[in-house]
């Protein structure tokens, strides 16, 4: 059984208006125009989600900047305290000596005139 040029062009002419259906049947009975539109829609979603998540990454970014400028202002004003405080307890262990050594010095001279 030998084909002729006419059975092959019916049989192209068969494939040209059923391929599609058939290949439809094959990918879960959706037309490949349809699917196509879904994966784009489904594209264009991510692609929005993905937009979003930037933006939020961004605001999570700028809101852990602030906080580290808050913090640093905190060390800085802690370490102010204590050189302050520093400064003060150096000028009261000045003043202590000072006092001692005044004392110590009238009791000696208090001492040799007795």
């Amino acid at each position: 059984m030998s084909l002729e040029q006419k059975d092959f062009e019916s049989i192209e002419l068969f494939l040209k208006q059923n391929l599609h259906r058939i290949l439809a049947d094959q990918s879960l009975g959706k037309p490949p125009a349809v699917y196509e539109i879904e994966l784009r829609e489904r594209m264009v979603r991510v692609e929005e989600e993905l937009k979003n998540q930037r933006e939020l990454m961004k605001q999570g970014f700028e809101m852990m900047d602030r906080r580290f400028e808050q913090v640093d202002k905190r060390f800085e004003q802690v370490d102010k305290r204590l050189s302050e405080l520093s400064n003060r307890m150096f000028q009261f262990m000045i003043w202590t000596f000072g006092l001692i050594v005044t004392a110590a010095g009238i009791v000696i001279a208090v001492m040799k005139l007795g």
